[in-house]
């Protein structure tokens, strides 16, 4: 409820087939990139996909990858034989899967299997396009699913308390006969190792929120099936809640807000518009996001 629509997971941006045979460790290409930047990549052209396979370009030092769980990736992929893009998930905003053949395909499943979060993985594989062979080359980011970092002191009295199972989903408590804040209330609950969230920056995260009044819960990521969403955070695509809690605040971080109705709802038509409300964010990743005019070139 806190954006008028979230941006849609990606698609895969290939048909991946059978689990590969051989590595792609002797593959002429060299993948450059900081984390969390696209990744840029070179080799000579065209590029031909002699062995599928695939190789860890870094480790990740994350929470490891557990099968059935979830899987929340960047991705960014080439033709081979003349660098074109052909999926790009710095546009938009990162994809989330199930660790499972069936979500992610055998071979990127593969690929991923021992894998921890912060990983970045490269992959080769031969795709059919109207009977013709394209060289795919894809380079995978593994990203953090819940909130890690520094545990912070719990919130001063009078404001809610959030306590977390061992999956990371947040229980909010709000405190008996306690009278809402007229401010909004930013608590840092984990302090994230991550860059800022800076205005404009895409956010990706979890989100767990309840109506101070009821105690009811009125949102949530963590129910099964339910994927992070993203939005732009600074533009008003949020509530003002959201804008002014959010930027600044470490990406890997647990933030509670405490939005009063006048950063959340109040003058709408929304069932929650007298409502203060107690949102627990995971934020995941952030990232500026890119034009079709700033493809990469050689």
């Amino acid at each position: 409820m806190v954006t008028a629509g979230a941006c849609a997971p990606a698609s895969l941006p290939i048909e991946v087939g059978p689990a590969p045979t051989a590595t792609a460790s002797q593959a002429p290409i060299d993948v450059d990139g900081r984390p969390g930047q696209v990744p840029e990549l070179k080799y000579a052209k065209p590029f031909d996909v002699l062995e599928p396979g695939s190789r860890t370009v870094w480790p990740g030092t994350g929470e490891p990858l557990e099968r059935d769980g979830s899987v929340l990736l960047n991705l960014y992929a080439e033709d081979g034989r003349d660098g074109s893009e052909l999926q790009n998930t710095y546009r938009s905003a990162p994809a989330s899967y199930t660790m499972t053949e069936s979500s992610l395909g055998n071979h990127l499943f593969e690929a991923l299997r021992g894998k921890r979060a912060g990983a970045r993985v490269m992959l080769l594989e031969s795709d059919s396009d109207e009977g013709a062979e394209v060289p795919v080359v894809l380079v995978v980011d593994v990203l953090p699913t819940r909130a890690s970092g520094t545990e912070l002191p719990g919130p001063p009295g009078g404001l809610p308390r959030v306590t977390r199972d061992e999956l990371g989903a947040p229980t909010v408590r709000i405190p008996r006969d306690a009278e809402p804040p007229r401010d909004l209330e930013v608590v840092p609950l984990v302090r994230g190792r991550g860059p800022q969230v800076a205005q404009g920056q895409v956010v990706t995260f979890e989100v767990h929120a309840v109506a101070w009044g009821s105690g009811e819960v009125v949102e949530t990521t963590w129910a099964k099936d339910s994927p992070p969403r993203s939005a732009q955070v600074g533009i008003g695509a949020l509530i003002e809640g959201w804008d002014t809690g959010l930027v600044q605040q470490p990406v890997g971080s647990q933030v509670m807000l405490v939005a009063p109705p006048g950063m959340a709802y109040a003058g709408t038509k929304s069932p929650l518009a007298g409502e203060t409300l107690v949102y627990v964010i995971d934020i995941l990743d952030a990232h500026k996001p890119m034009s079709e005019n700033e493809k990469k070139r050689d």
